[in-house]
């Protein structure tokens, strides 16, 4: 993900530059690593985790394999919800919390209650625009929303969808997705 962050199944030793892992074995939920929304994601939390700022309160909605979740725990959340509306999702992502020793709180969408000082939500376009009053809802002020599973053509339409809550930007870019939030 970055020169010290790696994504490592549990059957591979990892790399000597290695400073920060996450053990993940391919499996039904989506997250492994490898598509550009989720390591975008992964990069951006690698990036904010491990500056000043801390991510807080997050939630991961959407959370599929856990990665995110994970991700952000380790980079410093002072505590993790992470919700899916699939319960083999919730399921995966238990066990991949459980083998990289992390603690979140898991469970269907309905445990998201309150603010977050971090949102982060790599689903589709479609869903996220769908979601804008509900995801903004649990922003904190002063908060971060970061939004993944966007085609660049899409920009605009979330954008729009966004608008009456918050302004979203263009945070980084990767072979035609792109990762936006405040």
């Amino acid at each position: 993900v970055t020169s010290d962050f790696f994504i490592v199944p549990t059957w591979c030793e990892p790399p000597s530059a290695a400073k920060q892992i996450i053990r993940l074995d391919p499996g039904l939920a989506f997250g492994t690593g490898t598509h550009p929304t989720t390591r975008m994601c992964l990069k951006w939390i690698a990036t904010h985790g491990s500056s000043h700022r801390s991510l807080g309160r997050t939630l991961d909605y959407g959370c599929g394999s856990g990665i995110l979740a994970i991700a952000a725990k380790k980079y410093g959340a002072s505590s993790v919800d992470a919700v899916d509306i699939d319960p083999a999702a919730v399921t995966s992502s238990s066990a991949n919390a459980i083998a990289n020793h992390c603690t979140l709180q898991l469970g269907l969408p309905d445990l998201a209650v309150g603010a977050y000082d971090t949102v982060l939500a790599n689903i589709l376009a479609s869903p996220l625009k769908v979601l804008a009053p509900l995801l903004c809802g649990h922003v904190a002020t002063g908060g971060r929303l970061v939004l993944a599973g966007i085609l660049e053509r899409q920009t605009e339409e979330l954008q729009s969808a966004y608008a009456p809550y918050l302004r979203l930007q263009i945070l980084d870019t990767m072979d035609g997705w792109v990762l936006m939030g405040t």
